[in-house]
């Protein structure tokens, strides 16, 4: 069965944002990553430096079932920044038979901003926004792909 979680994103103060969360939930981040840490592209191209110390993602535990994630908008993606647009729906599949079903039936008719495909680390993961305007992500982690933190 698929898990639901928020996911967040901020406009350079991810990382401000969510050490204010921490305070208030308690807990710790079981991961914290920096876009600058990310492989160059597939056209060899870094992320700049004004980027590379912003987010790329972090997540805080909230309960055993919820976890809170965010990150950093940058580059060619700061542009479509607004409050209000800043969040997305994270779907955490069982498997990528399910990943690929919830972004198909969920994708319909919307507009698709990442198509499901392997990423660098590790995830089977795709974003859209459906025809109702909700922004989501599927994610499907591979016990086999995944990178230990």
């Amino acid at each position: 069965m698929a898990t639901v979680n928020v996911y967040l994103t901020f406009n350079g103060n991810c990382e401000e944002a969510f050490n204010f969360y921490k305070s208030v939930f308690g807990g710790e981040f079981p991961y914290i990553g920096r876009f600058g840490e990310m492989p160059p592209g597939e056209d060899g191209k870094k992320v700049s430096a004004e980027d590379a110390n912003k987010i790329m993602h972090v997540s805080l535990p909230i309960s055993k079932e919820t976890i809170l994630m965010g990150s950093d908008t940058g580059g060619e993606w700061a542009s479509n920044y607004k409050a209000g647009n800043n969040f997305s729906i994270s779907i955490g599949a069982d498997s990528r038979q399910e990943a690929d079903k919830l972004f198909s039936g969920l994708s319909a008719g919307g507009q698709v901003t990442m198509p499901m495909g392997d990423t660098f680390w590790g995830a089977y993961f795709g974003m859209f926004t459906d025809k109702f305007g909700i922004n989501w992500m599927v994610n499907y982690d591979d016990p086999s792909k995944v990178k230990p933190q």
